[in-house]
C-alpha cells in the first residue's frame, strides 16, 4: 500500500496504479484507497448535477457514512433542492451537509448591491462558494471532484489525483475518464434519481441566475455564465 498523499508530501508521493480499462473506469478503485487512507478526513463536495449522482452512488457502496458538503449558495435551482431530498431517502447514511455563506441574500445585497451575481460574478462566486467550501475543507485532507475531462478545455488534464494548490489539499477525481455517454449509460441501469433539469437543456447546473440551457453541444458547460468571459466559479482554478 502506498503511504497517503497530502499536500505537502505531493513531491514525494509515488502514485498508485489504476486500471482505467475496468468497466467503471477506475473509478471505485481510486474512491475506495482514497477512503481507505483519509477516512473522514475525505469530503466529497458535491453539486448534485449529473456526474454528483454516479459518484454519490459509487461512495455509497465504498463509505456509507461518507460527507457530502453542498454548497448552498441559496441560489440554486428548485430542482437541484428537490434532488437533494431524493437523494437523502435514497442514501439515509450518508451524511449530507448544507454548507451556507457567511452573508445571507440581503446582507451581501445590502454591502454589495442587488444581483452583484450581474456586477461581479467572481466576487459573488467567491463569497457563496470559494469561501464556504474553503471552511468546509478545513478538517480535511483531501476532497472529492466529479470532474471528467471532456467537460471543458480546462478541464482536460485532469487527474486522479491533483495538488490542489487554492485550498492545499489534495483533489480526487474518480471520474476523469467517463465520458457524457457513460455517466448517462450508468444513470439509466441503475435507476438514479437527477436533476429534471438536465431533461431540459441543461448538461451544467449551477445557480439559477448564472445558468442557461447549453447553446453548444459540443460544449457541455456553456450555458454557464452565458454571455460572459467568466466559463468557471473558481473552485477549480489554482
Amino acid at each position: 500500500m502506498n503511504k497517503p498523499l497530502t499536500y505537502e508530501t505531493w513531491d514525494e508521493w509515488e502514485g498508485i496504479e489504476v486500471d482505467e480499462t475496468t468497466a467503471d473506469r477506475g473509478a471505485l478503485a481510486v474512491l475506495t484507497w482514497a477512503y481507505d487512507q483519509y477516512k473522514e478526513k475525505l469530503v466529497y463536495a458535491c453539486s448534485f448535477g449529473i456526474e454528483g449522482i454516479v459518484l454519490i452512488d459509487f461512495i455509497s457502496k465504498v463509505n456509507p457514512t461518507a460527507t457530502i458538503v453542498f454548497l448552498d449558495t441559496n441560489l440554486h435551482f428548485q430542482e437541484t433542492y428537490d434532488l437533494i431530498d431524493k437523494v437523502k431517502k435514497r442514501y439515509p447514511s450518508l451524511q449530507i451537509r448544507m454548507q451556507q455563506p457567511e452573508l445571507s441574500l440581503q446582507e451581501q445585497a445590502a454591502t454589495f448591491g442587488d444581483e452583484l451575481w450581474k456586477t461581479d460574478p467572481n466576487k459573488c462566486c467567491e463569497m457563496r462558494k470559494i469561501i464556504p467550501l474553503r471552511k468546509a475543507l478545513e478538517p480535511a485532507i483531501a476532497w472529492i471532484s466529479g470532474l471528467r475531462r471532456d467537460q471543458s478545455e480546462t478541464r482536460r488534464h485532469t487527474n486522479y489525483f491533483n495538488r490542489d494548490d487554492k485550498f492545499q489539499k489534495i483533489k480526487v477525481c474518480p471520474l476523469i475518464h467517463w465520458t457524457w455517454k457513460d455517466i448517462w449509460r450508468y444513470v439509466h441501469k441503475h435507476d438514479l434519481p437527477y436533476n429534471e433539469l438536465h431533461d431540459k437543456g441543461y448538461p451544467s447546473i449551477g445557480c439559477a441566475p448564472c445558468t442557461s440551457p447549453a447553446f453548444n453541444l459540443d460544449d457541455l458547460r456553456s450555458g454557464r455564465w452565458s454571455g460572459t468571459q467568466k466559463i468557471e466559479c473558481g473552485l477549480h482554478e489554482g
